[in-house]
């Protein structure tokens, strides 16, 4: 069994609805508050088993631990298409008028380049949580990761999309399960 490290796996989680109020900005894993985020915070509170990127409909894809102000959005299907057209370069939260020169935002290639070291660490184990529109959203951008050397082209995969009970208990159990490559856990939801 080849043993791996925490920073090699990679945990994207979709966006919540309840989100916690407090400063205008706070870290991402601090504000959502949806029952996937407790879990989360509870099972690996100091970001020990896996790196955590979140899928926003307002953000996009970002790192966790990234500041983020109260908003409210949710996914749409067009939002989903417009994110997995734009791709890796694409900045989010959209500019609200066309007429800026340069758009503001921040854009998933940064990001992903950010927590791989810039592909120096490529993830080797990737959990990706959240319903069916955020998902086909993080499969996409996993493959374009792939292209781009961020996740390995041997990575395992974990889809985990359901019921909120079901998808905490296996997410927990991917968070919990020995760190090697290795995917013993039948119950850690569909693998690819």
């Amino acid at each position: 069994m080849t043993t791996v490290s925490t920073s090699r796996r990679l945990l994207i989680l979709s966006c919540s609805m309840t989100k916690r109020a407090g400063p205008k900005w706070m870290p991402a894993r601090n504000r959502y508050d949806g029952p996937l985020w407790r879990t989360l915070r509870h099972v690996d509170p100091g970001e020990q088993k896996a790196r955590v990127a979140i899928l926003s409909a307002y953000y996009g894809f970002r790192d966790a631990s990234m500041d983020i102000e109260q908003y409210e959005a949710r996914m749409t299907p067009e939002i989903a298409a417009a994110m997995k057209t734009g791709g890796l370069g694409t900045r989010w939260p959209r500019p609200k008028t066309q007429r800026r020169i340069m758009p503001s935002g921040e854009h998933a290639g940064e990001h992903i380049a950010s927590m791989t070291r810039y592909g120096r660490e490529p993830f080797v184990d990737v959990c990706l949580v959240g319903g069916a529109l955020y998902l086909d959203v993080m499969l996409h951008f996993v493959e374009l990761f792939r292209e781009d050397g961020f996740v390995t082209g041997s990575a395992l995969v974990t889809e985990i999309c359901g019921p909120f009970g079901i998808m905490r208990k296996q997410m927990a159990a991917w968070l919990n399960r020995p760190l090697s490559t290795a995917g013993d856990d039948a119950d850690a939801g569909r693998k690819r």
